[in-house]
């Protein structure tokens, strides 16, 4: 088709010409520049046209950039705060990764767990979206997160359990061995039919879904996961117990668990591991605690913030039990036990003269000598992983599973296993810093995720470097407590008083005699 004269007569660059497309559009007119020409024989040299260099629209050359990436739509600033934080608490993680899995592995499974904390209920098909408006894009670069790419990524991680160890292991060698270690499990719902994990458990009749079981090993002192296994839903606690420890090695520290987990069952692995021991609760109707008299109590705990009596007393094969009595709890175990009598008409005066001395006391055994107020916060700071654990469990949105096959399950469930240890150091963190006295965890998530920043600013941020995207003075405040940012310098304290007037010796006048002459004479 011919090109319009007025078109061709448009000013372009050299040795270049113009073809018509013959398709409405601003690109209609392109130009191309002259190629090489080629010799027929017995004829005229052919003209063969080059790449296309730019376009004429509205009467005007336009060239096209020489980059390929220069065309493509990047953006100029990223949610920086929220990716900023799960970065700084999960260093050690990712030297772990990297040492068992493959580098392109491990930087999409670091910006998967660190969007299950940023956004906890994002979906699979999400990921890609997040990943490129926050700085995890810049923090580990290429991750493949299609949703065909998480799948198989998942897929990946739950065939190869020897791997999953291996940085399970890596997780206990940083536990010290006078560490204590809580275990305990929850249920996820999981309605899947195609894998055999998925199955009714003992809450079934209540909920009406099928689940799966997760077991969870938490260093007590660093309020932290160490390693976590996928059971099938309708495996109790007790059973999976020895196979937990088994298949973890769990070799050092002091098992805190739920009366779920007796030591009965793991006779034979503390007999095995001799530096891994136990402090378990008993059931109230147990006849050793009759037997033993303890509920005698023999003194008061000091340096705690309840009124706690104990007694402490060894019985056969070494072992120790250790009696708690907390009045307070007492005192509001007995009201709700009347309260629900009243309201029932079921009191019985035999069941409450039973019932009554057992009212808030709880009983530990284990095979250590410890001291008793040693036993007592082992036992209580556990009942704050229970917090930690719900805030897992909700926060993270693991009520339900995204994933079909077994496999999938436990590759999705390593995944949130790390971003379980991110959101406990985030609470620690934050919790040492104050921020969480006046807030919650999920409003400093949503105030930090608001700290936007320029993609080219300087590696380390500071409160003033003029990179900052409309980011509120009280954010900045919350960075700078946390390490993200550095503080604007704060001017040397005034001193009190009036600056005094410069003098000019030029207005001065001659001072006044401090007093009248003496006479002459």
């Amino acid at each position: 088709m011919a090109v319009p004269a007025e078109i061709r007569a448009v000013p372009r660059p050299v040795n270049t010409v113009v073809d018509d497309n013959g398709k409405d559009g601003p690109k209609r007119y392109a130009v191309r520049q002259r190629g090489v020409s080629k010799y027929v024989s017995g004829g005229n040299p052919q003209p063969h046209n080059g790449k296309v260099i730019g376009h004429i629209i509205d009467f005007k050359f336009v060239p096209i950039e020489s980059n390929v990436r220069d065309r493509e739509a990047s953006p100029s600033m990223l949610s920086y705060g929220a990716s900023a934080l799960v970065k700084s608490v999960t260093g050690d993680i990712f030297e772990d990764l990297l040492k068992v899995y493959d580098p392109s592995d491990v930087y999409a499974m670091m910006s998967i767990a660190t969007l299950r904390v940023i956004r906890p209920s994002i979906a699979s098909n999400r990921f890609s979206t997040h990943y490129n408006r926050t700085f995890v894009c810049r923090d580990y670069p290429g991750a493949a997160l299609s949703k065909n790419s998480v799948g198989s990524l998942f897929q990946r991680i739950g065939i190869d359990g020897s791997k999953r160890k291996k940085f399970y292991q890596l997780r206990l060698l940083r536990t010290v061995k006078d560490h204590h270690i809580a275990i305990d499990g929850m249920l996820k719902q999981d309605n899947s039919i195609v894998n055999d994990l998925s199955a009714y458990s003992r809450k079934a009749r209540v909920r009406s879904c099928r689940e799966v079981s997760v077991l969870y090993a938490y260093d007590i002192e660093k309020m932290e996961p160490v390693c976590a296994e996928v059971f099938p839903g309708n495996s109790i606690d007790a059973s999976s117990y020895p196979a937990f420890i088994r298949d973890n090695d769990i070799r050092k520290g002091i098992i805190v668990a739920d009366k779920g987990f007796p030591p009965s069952k793991i006779r034979d692995e503390l007999r095995e591991r001799p530096d891994l021991h136990f402090l378990t609760p008993i059931k109230r109707n147990d006849v050793r605690i009759s037997d033993n008299g303890m509920l005698s109590f023999e003194g008061i705990l000091d340096g705690i913030d309840a009124h706690v009596v104990y007694k402490k007393k060894p019985i056969k094969g070494g072992r120790f039990l250790y009696a708690f009595k907390d009045t307070k709890k007492a005192g509001c175990e007995e009201a709700s036990y009347l309260a629900n009598a009243q309201k029932k008409n079921t009191f019985s005066p035999e069941k409450y003269a039973i019932k009554k001395d057992l009212f808030g006391v709880i009983v530990l055994e284990s095979d250590q000598d410890l001291d008793p107020k040693t036993a007592y916060l082992c036992y209580d700071d556990r009942w704050l992983l229970e917090v930690v654990f719900n805030r897992y469990k909700n926060d993270e949105c693991l009520d339900h599973t995204d994933c079909r096959g077994d496999f999938s399950v436990m590759g999705s469930e390593f995944i949130n296993f790390l971003s379980t240890v991110a959101t406990c150091r985030i609470i620690r963190k934050a919790g040492k810093a104050g921020l969480l006295d006046n807030m919650s965890y999920a409003e400093l998530m949503d105030d930090l995720s608001s700290a936007w920043r320029r993609i080219d600013s300087p590696a380390e941020p500071a409160t003033d470097d003029g990179c900052w995207v409309h980011t509120l003075k009280t954010v900045f405040a919350e960075l700078e407590a946390l390490g993200l940012s550095k503080p604007v310098p704060k001017p040397e304290p005034k001193k009190r008083g009036r600056k005094p007037k410069p003098k000019d010796p030029a207005t001065m006048k001659p001072k006044r005699p401090r007093k009248n002459p003496l006479p002459a004479g």
